[in-house]
């Protein structure tokens, strides 16, 4: 399986960002919790160099905890400040604004010293396709001022957001970086469902989640679907498609259809709470 893919929009994006850098004196990013590394985009380090950074793990929820402190350390030692959150369900985001005043504590001092006060953080949200980034400006913000949509790259254009006196926050388009110099990260991104699924080779990506999981969390797959151990990948798409009854004409199993319950069961938290990758690999 062999991932490249690069709308023609994520690189308006990327210029977007790189004009608006300087009017802003933070960068909020958000990761995917479960591949807190492989769903960052590394264009934003250079981008965003000399600016405070904030580095949020969204969908914490679907990652193990143990792995998402790891993580947050992980950061922290890097000089970036670090919180989990689960923008959907509001995990986390009470303490959000005080995370943004403290990211920013030297910016507000260096303003004191010269004078200026009372002056609003501008923090840009920036975050690859999917990882959650509109549903987190409308549930710090409290109402829906940021389209949202399940599908990879829904946001358009630029917004600014008005929080409050102390906070505005500049909306981005997600991004991701031109080529997948590492396939592996493809391959996380898809399962997650950064890429979209009509690109893909439904039945072979399952059939790599199958092997990650049946080696990283095994059992997960024999006590969900009620099936026998896991050995070969395809052969464990027949026994879900059997489990679950996914047959076409008649009597043949749809191992394709089997494939998409099992992406989705596994986006959708229903395996149980799963990391991708771990900071010391």
């Amino acid at each position: 399986m062999h991932f490249q893919w690069y709308p023609g929009h994520m690189t308006k994006a990327r210029r977007m960002m790189q004009e608006n850098i300087k009017l802003i004196d933070l960068i909020i990013e958000l990761t995917d919790a479960r591949i807190p590394l492989s769903s960052r985009n590394p264009d934003i380090d250079e981008l965003g160099k000399n600016k405070a950074r904030l580095i949020l793990l969204n969908k914490a929820d679907l990652a193990e905890e143990a792995a998402s402190d790891e993580w947050i350390e992980y950061f922290r030692g890097k000089g970036y400040s670090a919180v989990k959150v689960n923008s959907k369900k509001g995990g986390g985001m009470k303490s959000i604004q005080s995370v943004i005043q403290e990211a920013c504590r030297e910016k507000t001092e260096r303003d004191r010293k010269r004078g200026i006060l009372n002056r609003p953080v501008r923090a840009m949200v920036v975050g690859i396709p999917n990882v959650g980034k509109s549903t987190f400006i409308n549930s710090l913000a409290g109402k829906a001022c940021a389209k949202t949509g399940n599908k990879p790259g829904v946001t358009k254009g630029k917004q600014w957001i008005r929080l409050n006196k102390n906070v505005e926050l500049l909306d981005t388009p997600g991004i991701l970086w031109p080529k997948f110099e590492d396939q592996e990260v493809g391959l996380k991104l898809a399962f997650i469902g950064s890429i979209k699924d009509e690109i893909l080779q439904t039945e072979e990506l399952a059939a790599e989640l199958i092997k990650f999981l049946s080696a990283g969390y095994p059992g997960v797959l024999e006590e969900k679907y009620s099936i026998p151990a896991v050995g070969d990948a395809y052969e464990c798409l027949k026994d879900i498609a059997e489990s679950r009854h996914c047959l076409v004409r008649g009597s043949e199993l749809d191992t394709e259809k089997a494939a998409s319950i099992l992406l989705d069961d596994f986006r959708g938290g229903k395996l149980g709470r799963i990391t991708l990758e771990r900071p010391e690999a």
